[in-house]
């Protein structure tokens, strides 16, 4: 007796002629799905079957609560992936990293596609971010492409993994129709300020330290410029859908409109969103037609981020408004001319009200699939699917006249215009077929991709309020680039137990030049599925078993640069003009360009265990991976006394990346009105720069990264350097005295020379983590269900940029005003800062974290009014608790440098779900 989604019964029975026999028996749900259909790209396959990496993850398990971005509903679910949201922002959306970066220039991306389109990972203008235009609640299932193997089918594009996002259809048959009504309302406050001197800690402080005249500047408020920044904000979600299907035509339509207030003043994001999915089967179910279109518009309306560090450096003392009317009526410090004083950090309030940012983003995202089943060999199947991803933005900017951020100039007004359009075309023949007499199954797949991107921005010029002209407009933009490419995959099975896919893709890009624009992507992979051997067919312990091994190559082009290999001149800026007389000309100044720039190339190694335990009871995966990256598309210096700007895109280096990933499920009960499940996932990743020249260069520092804020114009606290990991931190080794306390200015001299400069830096930590740990368990009893998910890193650096830009006590001889006070200046005992104690590598601090990103709690109310509603209602709250020991606001920052963050909130939902 089997079910999909169940596990099977098998009972022998012996019947007599004219024998009547009734046998009932109660299935129970099926963990693990192996036979559930996957979609690993340009086709499906069983889960039993994947010889690859790859990660399903469905609906049932997707994160719960406030959800603004497709990512957020898979954080902490799988592992190998790592996923940080940019920021507490409405739809700030999240940087993605499956088992690494693998570059340092180019993309580190993963692909994502959506119903069989490839979407632009590129920013759009006028959009929080790109995926904050896909309504989540949309999305039916993720599959993760983590290795080569899996992922070579897309070549280029699954040089970072592969993302297959399938949205939710009707239901096949002579369905009812099914109306969903979700309701999703949430409040959202800030978990925690960054910690800041009260007023009366502040005025002791002045009063130590400062001169009569700063100490006469001293007010008799006590305002908390965070308080007053930040609040609690709404937020609310409206999605319908209406599915079913008509005979031959599966249908789902869906709404939804989603207003959501940031934390932040004024910050508040509105999306509108629509989609449509059509999946008839016509000629007699000859041919399948899958029509996917979904259209999102965002309205933004941006809050001044300027404001979050004003809040931390304004003086506590200061009230928020003054007497006067001027300036907008909030305090700010002014000269002894009566004008806004432009070296003074501005009133945060006044920074947030004084200025309108709105933007506006319109996506359609959609495509046509043609699958036709050939009459006279029903084993083969045509395919075509072509499709587009076209944005628009738009967006103004205003700074009214009496503001003091730009009082001198009158104020300030800009705009901005974005159009973005992605088109693809793809033709492809699959063949799969049963031969059952030599024990094989043959499934081939053959086929043609063509894909275009273009860009276009229009130019504006700047204005004051009063309409005189601050800036020319630039230069219109255009920028267009093309990939085409050909590929082939063969799975054949043997007996069951003997699985091979074997892949061979060949891409073109644009991006290079004709005799480097071609790349050759191959992968093969092995699978056994041992727990179909007779040893252990009729094993009660081991329920599923099967190794995996692959290896494969992919390649990389998305470098942000349609022209690399092409000479590009810039107008040179005033401050670069040729004088001829007493006219002074502009002129052309040459990019760095390299002819022979080609792929970037990545091999990839793989080998996995799947298993299985008591009847899958306990259940999981375990996987060793080695990722090695050749021809690094990195952006290095020019030697001195070329007629280059300083940098050039190039070929130069290998990197690797290699780890362990380890997953485990336990179904602790499973009954039928009862369900405990526990998961839990591992990822070990070690990243390290093998080298980064052409030729070894034992002197040579690397490539410097990582700007920073409060060290001069130019400085930056990172490195990538051979032999260590990308985005190590570059710095000064700290001395301190008999008391542990840090002394300003002094650092270890590391070569011995005497002199302490630059070649006295060294490489401290890095920003990725050594480990990341997820857990999360699922309970239901009866009407009831609860759940939550935690994560954990471990090993990880951030640079504290609050502290190092702010740390200090310091003060502006010459200007009547206070500025550039960070209250952890205490801590160190600094009066003064130069631009080597900002490279302190007391300011790199461990950041290990643990973070409870949802717990929820739901009932399920039933049928109600003679059963025509169905009714589910669930609470949520979302960013529940963080465990660290850094001194910041919030230790998870993808960049590892922590420089006014917006701060994640914490959210509180409650979810009301109708089905009619």
């Amino acid at each position: 007796f089997s079910f999909i989604g169940f596990i099977p019964i098998k009972e022998s029975i012996t019947l007599t002629a004219g024998q009547t026999l009734v046998k009932n028996h109660k299935l129970e749900t099926n963990s693990v799905m192996l036979n559930e259909a996957v979609v690993i790209g340009y086709g499906t396959t069983n889960a039993k079957d994947l010889t690859g990496s790859t990660k399903v993850i469905s609906n049932k398990d997707f994160a719960n609560g406030n959800i603004t971005t497709p990512e957020q509903l898979i954080t902490g679910k799988v592992s190998g992936v790592q996923i940080t949201s940019n920021n507490g922002a409405p739809g700030s959306g999240s940087t993605i990293r499956i088992r690494g970066g693998t570059s340092i220039n180019a993309s580190n991306d993963p692909l994502i596609v959506i119903d069989g389109v490839p979407l632009d990972n590129g920013s759009i203008a006028g959009a929080p971010n790109p995926l904050s235009l896909i309504n989540p609640n949309d999305i039916e299932s993720f599959v993760v492409l983590k290795d080569a193997s899996a992922a070579a089918i897309y070549g280029s594009r699954g040089a970072n993994g592969v993302i297959i996002i399938t949205t939710k259809k009707g239901a096949e048959g002579n369905s009812k129709l099914t109306v969903n009504l979700q309701q999703n309302t949430s409040i959202s406050m800030a978990a925690k300020y960054v910690s800041v001197m009260d007023s009366t800690d502040f005025k002791n402080a002045v009063r130590t330290y400062g001169t009569p005249t700063q100490q006469a500047l001293l007010g008799e408020a006590n305002t908390d410029w965070q308080k007053e920044i930040y609040r609690k904000a709404v937020i609310s979600e409206t999605n319908v859908s209406v599915s079913g299907g008509i005979k031959a035509l599966p249908y789902r339509f869906s709404a939804g409109y989603k207003h959501e207030e940031g934390i932040l003043q004024r910050d508040v994001m509105d999306r509108t969103s629509l989609g449509l999915n059509l999946n008839p089967k016509l000629l007699k179910k000859t041919l399948s037609v899958d029509v996917s279109a979904k259209y999102s518009g965002t309205n933004t309306v941006y809050a001044d981020r300027g404001a979050i560090g004003s809040a931390i450096s304004f003086d506590p003392t200061q009230p928020v408004n003054a007497e006067s009317e001027r300036f907008g009526g909030y305090f700010e410090w002014l000269t002894n001319k009566g004008i806004p004083n432009p070296l003074a950090p501005k009133n945060p309030v006044g920074l947030l009200y004084q200025k309108d940012d709105f933007g506006n983003a319109n996506r359609f995202i959609g495509n046509v699939k043609l699958d036709y089943k050939l009459p006279f060999m029903p084993d083969l199947h045509v395919v075509v699917n072509g499709g587009m991803d076209y944005a628009n933005g738009h967006g103004t900017v205003t700074i009214n006249d009496s503001a003091a951020s730009n009082y001198i100039q009158g104020g300030n007004v800009s705009e901005y215009n974005q159009t973005k359009n992605n088109r693809v075309l793809e033709t492809y023949l699959n063949y799969s077929k049963k031969y059952a007499k030599i024990k094989s199954d043959v499934d081939f797949t053959a086929g043609y991709s063509f894909q275009k991107w273009s860009t276009e921005s229009d130019a504006f010029a700047t204005l004051n309020v009063a309409g005189d002209t601050l800036a020319q407009p630039g230069i219109p933009g255009w920028n267009e680039n093309a990939l085409m490419s050909y590929y082939g995959r063969l799975i054949y099975t043997y007996n069951g137990r003997y699985l091979l896919t074997a892949t061979l893709r060949r891409d073109g890009s644009s991006r290079f030049s004709p005799e480097n624009r071609w790349g050759l992507f191959p992968s093969v992979a092995f699978a056994w599925r041992i727990s179909d051997e007779s040893f252990l067919k009729e094993s009660k312990i081991v329920s599923n078993l099967k190794l995996r091994a692959g290896y494969g190559v992919t390649g990389q082009q998305d470098i942000g640069n349609d022209y690399p290999y092409i000479a590009n001149y810039q107008t040179s800026t005033s401050t670069a003009e040729y004088q001829l007389g007493n006219q002074f000309y502009s002129l052309l100044r040459p990019d760095g360009f390299d002819y022979n720039i080609k792929w970037e190339q990545t091999a990839s190694s793989n080998i996995g265990l799947d298993y299985g335990f008591l009847n899958d009871k306990i259940y999981g995966t375990l996987d060793f991976y080695l990722k090695k990256t050749t021809g690094l598309l990195a952006v290095i210096p020019v030697p001195a006394g070329a007629n280059f700007k300083n940098q050039i895109l190039t070929n130069v280096g290998e990197l690797e990346n290699k780890g362990v990933e380890f997953e485990v499920n336990y179904v602790a009960i499973r009954k039928t009105d009862k369900l405990l499940t526990f998961g839990a996932n591992l990822t070990a990743n070690r990243n390290k720069i093998i080298n980064l020249t052409a030729v070894p260069d034992s002197n040579s520092v690397g490539i410097l990264t990582g700007g920073i804020s409060g060290a001069g114009i130019g400085n930056n606290v990172q490195v990538h350097s051979a032999g260590y990991p990308t985005n190590s931190f570059y710095v000064f080794k700290q001395k301190y005295d008999e008391n542990g306390k840090p002394l300003l200015n002094e650092f270890e001299d590391l070569n011995g020379d005497s002199i302490i400069n630059n070649d006295d830096r060294y490489r401290f930590e890095k920003t990725v983590p050594d480990f990341m740990i997820g857990f999360f368990t699922n309970f239901k009893y009866k009407k009831w269900s609860a759940g939550f998910s935690v994560r954990t890193e471990i090993g990880r650096y951030v640079y504290n940029n609050i502290n190092s830009s702010r740390g200090f006590y310091s003060s502006v001889p010459s200007q009547d005003f206070l500025t550039n006070l960070n209250y952890n200046f205490t801590d160190y005992g600094f009066l003064t800062t130069s631009t080597n104690q900002t490279l302190s590598d007391l300011y790199v601090e461990r950041a290990d974290f643990i973070r409870m990103d949802y717990l929820q709690i739901g009932y399920e109310v039933g049928k109600v009014f003679n059963g025509l509603i169905d009714i589910n209602a669930s609470f949520v709250v979302n960013n529940v608790f963080m465990i660290t020991n850094y001194s910041g606001l919030d230790p998870e920052i993808s960049s590892g440098i922590d420089n006014n963050l917006y701060p994640r909130p914490r959210i509180y939902s409650l979810n009301l779900n109708f089905k009619f």
